[in-house]
């Protein structure tokens, strides 16, 4: 069991033990308190990729080019969210720069620190992760020359047991959730990982939305890049062997994405923990905030607290700046569909869209939504609550708006762009 505490023997054993792990910044006090499996997460409820929301947003694509009308889209998406959410922050990009940003509400409500939405403002993401993780997932497979459709099962832990079907399971499958795992609560903490792994797969192809595919990926990153030795063991009498694998790969997963994905796009700040300054989750109408706290055991699939800010930063950077993927492997990994849950063609041109929601017992929430749009334009939208009483699912709400707001160029003979940054008045008795 994890220890609050290490005797200097202990210490001096584990650096052993810890040996052939390269370039990863480890603190062992950490490793010891490491938790593999928090009981906050027994009933958290996550999103479900395309298992979940409509699919019937497809519109005639006519002989003539279309725009957004990008003043009646901000002002069309405030009047659905307003009054229905206990706040939101959004921000939509053309080339990579703003031309409207909006927020609404609270973070945090005054009883719970008074904090207004800004673009600024982080929060847990969800499965906007996944983007993350795919975006970094990519960027390791081209690197060392591994193509997508290559088997990933001889990167897995070498100790762990390879059930039926496993060694078929490749790259591209576990980021398009064809894998063929099938997880009671969509879990992917460690000790469930390597549960599910030796049990096998009945088969490999039909998709199934799982938050293993991408926890998976976490360890992936970390032997693909020769950070863990795939062969590593680590046997040590007071610490259980899982225990150290997880917390060691899942650092060097998290190290890699804090290098190679948010600073090579200058950010700085995304965690997997909670800091005091990020967000609160609430259900609508107004309760007490949620803390969803340190998520670091679902790495790779959820667990990045992030803003609308770092995470327009990230796609400019992925579709134009090259830093972190060539123009055309950033195109190349949309169109794949990695680590994106909605493919919609438009009269505008191709929409690409993921979704995340993380969700308590209470049903208090944390929604995200990040666009790669035509245009070429990016959207990240973010809510702490869930979408009125009846909780419409965020991105139909978001995506019904974009749509109804799409014209004809002739109609719009130059784009309506708004002013940067609006905030609108916190909601009535709420000061």
């Amino acid at each position: 069991m994890p220890t609050d505490r290490l005797t200097d023997q202990q210490r001096d054993r584990l650096r052993e033990v810890l040996a052939p792990v390269r370039g990863v910044s480890l603190d062992l006090d950490a490793l010891a308190r490491y938790d593999l499996h928090p009981r906050r997460l027994d009933d958290v409820v996550t999103s479900h990729g395309l298992d979940e929301g409509r699919l019937d947003f497809r519109r005639p694509v006519w002989p003539v080019p279309y725009h957004l009308d990008v003043a009646r889209f901000t002002q069309g998406l405030h009047d659905a969210l307003k009054d229905r959410v206990v706040g939101y922050s959004m921000e939509l990009r053309r080339h990579g720069m703003s031309i409207a940003a909006q927020n609404y509400g609270w973070a945090k409500t005054p009883p719970d620190g008074g904090q207004p939405w800004t673009t600024g403002v982080r929060m847990h993401v969800a499965s906007v992760s996944k983007l993350i993780t795919a975006i970094a997932m990519t960027k390791v497979l081209a690197a060392h020359g591994i193509s997508p459709d290559a088997k990933m099962t001889g990167y897995l832990p070498g100790y762990w047991n390879k059930g039926p079907h496993v060694g078929e399971i490749t790259f591209r499958q576990l980021m398009t959730h064809r894998s063929g795992f099938d997880v009671p609560g969509s879990a992917s903490d460690f000790g469930t990982m390597k549960s599910q792994v030796a049990s096998g797969v009945a088969a490999t192809g039909g998709y199934h939305y799982e938050n293993m595919n991408f926890g998976l990926c976490r360890l992936l990153i970390a032997t693909i890049t020769g950070a863990v030795p795939v062969d590593a063991r680590f046997v040590i009498p007071f610490l259980p062997e899982d225990l150290i694998w997880d917390y060691v790969a899942t650092t060097a997963y998290a190290q890699f994405v804090g290098w190679h994905v948010w600073e090579a796009a200058c950010v700085t700040g995304p965690t997997l923990t909670h800091p005091s300054e990020d967000a609160l989750a609430y259900d609508f109408p107004v309760g007490s905030g949620w803390n969803s706290g340190d998520l670091t055991s679902m790495a790779g699939g959820a667990g990045w607290h992030a803003s609308v800010r770092d995470l327009l930063a990230v796609l400019n950077d992925f579709r134009r700046v090259g830093t972190i993927l060539t123009a055309a492997q950033a195109q190349q990994m949309l169109d794949d569909g990695f680590g994106i849950d909605l493919t919609l063609s438009t009269a505008a041109g191709t929409l690409y869209n993921k979704n995340g929601l993380w969700r308590d017992g209470s049903g208090r929430s944390e929604q995200s939504l990040a666009y790669v749009l035509p245009e070429d334009m990016e959207l990240v939208v973010l809510t702490n609550s869930t979408v009125g009483v009846a909780d419409e699912f965020f991105r139909d709400v978001v995506t019904d708006v974009y749509l109804a707001n799409l014209h004809p160029a002739l109609d719009l003979p130059f784009p309506v762009e708004q002013a940067h940054d609006v905030h609108h008045p916190l909601p009535v008795g709420a000061r």
